[in-house]
């Protein structure tokens, strides 16, 4: 005997015709065509792109600037940024600096600066020219001023030094009616040794130092502050080739003089001491190049006791420009 079905196991049906959709379904049927390109996708990273780099050709084309390519959608484009400006510490290089005009763009100064007469003039010479003055707090004026820099709460920004032509120069100093005392510099990659130099010259009454323009050192804010502010009144001149610029000198009369220990002159009683001269300091390590050596007219020896081995390139420079300075006083 077949058992009776549970209630609600059996499926119902409608009596009659089922009613169908009108073709209401039939485009659902229907296919989208290809998948779209990732760059004809607004949502897509790649569309998003060609959306900025389409803009970026629309507002070129309005300005008149090249075409280039744009940059990727969220993040900026990074920009080679150049700075060639130099940062003078120290109170008295800065002091020095303004006291000379020497163009500048800021002036920086730590928060509580100990007051003395060099700030007071400072602060005095920078509002006169309308010179911003940032007042900042020492981690920042530390940070401006380099690793190991002495700035003493006062910092300069000032453009990239402008280098005399070596030739003009000398022409500039022959229209005077002076006698020409230049040094030149062989290899000399300290910029506290061109520093040094830089002040000696200034102190003996030189009329400018030359660096080459290869494998030299530059006027740089280590240099200035060295110098203690002499950069600001002696020129530095830069020559594109060194021996072809002593070259140059010696036929406007100027007689080259190179430092040298094993050199066959001595400095004492220099007898080219009255004459137009240019003295040439070489490293300390390799000394004089092969080349201005041979230009040379005279390598002189300073002097030493047997216990020193060498003297410091700024400090030979100094001794010679003294021994000179000497020498011409007395005639």
């Amino acid at each position: 005997m077949a058992s009776k079905s549970r209630p609600g196991a059996v499926r119902k049906t409608k009596k009659g015709p089922v009613k169908g959709t009108g073709g209401l379904g039939r485009k659902s049927l229907e296919g989208k065509g290809p998948t779209p390109k990732a760059e004809d996708r607004t949502y897509h990273a790649a569309g998003k792109r060609k959306i900025a780099k389409d803009r970026l050709n629309q507002a070129q084309a309005k300005t008149g600037a090249r075409t280039g390519t744009a940059p990727v959608a969220g993040r900026k484009p990074k920009q080679k940024q150049s700075d060639d400006s130099e940062i003078v510490t120290g109170r008295n290089s800065v002091l020095e600096a303004l006291r000379a005009k020497i163009p500048a763009s800021a002036l920086y100064m730590a928060t509580r600066i100990e007051f003395d007469d060099r700030v007071k003039e400072v602060l005095a010479l920078a509002t006169a020219r309308g010179l911003p003055i940032l007042e900042v707090m020492r981690p920042e004026l530390d940070r401006l001023a380099g690793f190991d820099s002495v700035h003493q709460g006062l910092a300069l920004k000032v453009p990239p030094y402008s280098y005399a032509h070596p030739t003009e120069l000398l022409e500039l100093v022959v229209s005077r009616g002076h006698k020409p005392l230049f040094v030149a510099l062989d290899g000399i990659t300290d910029p506290r040794n061109l520093g040094a130099i830089i002040r000696s010259t200034a102190a003996f009454g030189g009329h400018g130092v030359i660096v080459p323009q290869r494998r030299s050192v530059g006027l740089t804010a280590s240099a200035w502050k060295t110098s203690a502010g002499a950069a600001a009144r002696t020129p530095v001149a830069m020559a594109t080739n060194l021996t072809q610029t002593l070259k140059a000198f010696k036929s406007a009369g100027v007689f080259v003089i190179g430092l040298d220990g094993d050199g066959t002159t001595d400095l004492p009683g220099l007898q080219l001491a009255d004459r137009p001269v240019v003295i040439v300091v070489g490293s300390e390590g390799k000394g004089l190049s092969r080349l201005v050596a041979e230009t040379c007219d005279a390598i002189v020896s300073i002097p030493i006791s047997a216990a020193t081995e060498s003297l410091n390139a700024g400090i030979a420079a100094s001794v010679t420009l003294y021994e000179i300075s000497k020498l011409r006083a007395k005639k």
